[in-house]
């Protein structure tokens, strides 16, 4: 008995000083959802690759706009070259030379669509960065009630073990005074051992789950949460599947991919197209040769025909044609998906609902029974084996309804997910 008493008085030193630890910055929903947002390395990197495909778009919009660029020319002969027989000098030992050349695509089809279909990306790379936040949030909304409903559960441990610990108080009181047995206060050491555990089980799992939270809204630091997130739905099915085809952002960015590919394939035809070029070029020579004055400038109209590639543009064609089915497959795929989770997230909802109602029930009846037992054995009408059942079933009960709570939240989350009502 001494042995268990120490056990008691240990793991009631050992709670307070595990509870005396700096407790972590807690943050509103919003707040933790706006942080995920600018924080979230997963968001970050999607940002990142829309200024690469900006940088793609500025390099392939070049191949379109005129170019400018000048040359200079320092030639040295071993002597000055002159006709023979004569004393003119037609090329200069020591000779300098400069031009600009302006190079304008007058027609270049086929550049002109590399642009547009660069500008497409761009597009859907934003669309893509949209739908990775949409990723980003929802899992850090999950972290965020997923401690939520840890902190409840360490309520419900917490007051099972404070039931147990003024359990265990009465039946040590009874046997100080002589009117008790050693075998309840036993039984009731035991039970504030077990329900003591449970609270640092509960802790621990909690201080999981405020890590957890902290990674996925990207700070270094554990985060708790300052209040239950108000999530409601009263959209009708089919309301939410016709939400869901419109407003989903993996739905917006499967479609953005089967534009920007229907894009690149019906533009095909330009790759047969002519490429004309206009190129005009000052220049100053020195000293002047009998084809080059000292100055001047000279204008050229270069037309590209292509006529054969070795079937090139034919395979290339047949490339953008796969392409542009395996995003409409995609496209398929995603609308199916985002219907199957509108539906799955209504049934788990109303199946949440009717299970909440039911384990609220039942921790109301397993308080009162508790209640009852107590006054009962108090009365000396039953042993403390009853009083130690109904413990039990009140703590099961009170993590029944904790669990139910949680499932009902997750489920309405889920639904505002599905329905690209959230984030």
């Amino acid at each position: 008995m001494k042995k268990i008493a120490f056990v008691s008085f240990a793991l009631a030193l050992v709670a307070p000083i595990v509870h005396a630890a700096e407790e972590p910055r807690a943050l509103g929903f919003d707040d933790a959802m706006k942080l995920a947002r600018q924080n979230n390395p997963n968001a970050q990197k999607a940002l990142a690759d829309v200024r690469r495909l900006q940088g793609i778009l500025g390099e392939t919009r070049a191949a379109s706009l005129p170019t400018l660029t000048a040359n200079g020319t320092y030639t040295l002969l071993d002597s000055d070259r002159v006709l023979p027989s004569s004393s003119t000098v037609i090329s200069a030992q020591n000779q300098f030379s400069g031009n600009f050349l302006v190079t304008v695509p007058v027609v270049s089809a086929s550049n002109w669509a590399k642009w547009s279909h660069s500008a497409d990306n761009v597009d859907v790379g934003r669309l893509a960065v949209a739908d990775t936040n949409r990723q980003v949030v929802l899992n850090a909304a999950r972290a965020y009630l997923t401690v939520f409903a840890l902190k409840r559960l360490l309520v419900v441990s917490t007051t099972a073990r404070d039931n147990a610990k003024a359990h265990y108080d009465y039946a040590h009181t009874r046997v100080e005074g002589g009117v008790g047995n050693k075998l309840d206060e036993a039984r009731a050491m035991s039970q504030f051992g077990t329900s003591e555990v449970q609270v640092q089980g509960a802790t621990i799992l909690l201080d999981r789950a405020r890590e957890t939270l902290g990674v996925l809204i990207g700070v270094s630091e554990p985060i708790d949460v300052k209040d239950e997130p108000a999530l409601t739905s009263n959209a009708t099915l089919d309301a939410a599947l016709r939400d869901a085809e419109h407003d989903r952002t993996d739905v917006k960015l499967a479609r953005g991919r089967v534009e920007a590919a229907r894009h690149v394939e019906r533009d095909s035809w330009t790759d047969y197209m002519p490429l004309l070029g206009v190129v005009f070029q000052p220049f100053y020579q020195n000293p002047p040769t009998l084809t080059f004055p000292t100055t001047g400038w000279q204008a050229q109209a270069l037309l590209t025909l292509p006529l054969y590639d070795g079937g090139w543009r034919y395979g290339a064609r047949r490339e953008r044609t796969a392409l542009l089915d395996e995003a409409r497959v995609d496209l398929d795929a995603s609308l199916r998906q985002a219907t199957s989770d509108v539906r799955v997230a209504f049934q788990e909802v109303k199946t949440s609902d009717a299970a909440l109602k039911a384990a609220r029930d039942a921790q109301a009846s397993a308080d009162h029974a508790l209640e009852l037992a107590n006054l009962a054995y108090r009365a000396g009408a039953i042993t403390n084996l009853d009083v130690i059942d109904a413990e039990r079933q009140a703590r099961d009960a009170a993590t029944q309804a904790t669990i139910a709570e949680d499932t009902a939240r997750q489920a309405r989350l889920d639904l505002l997910a599905a329905s690209g009502k959230f984030p």
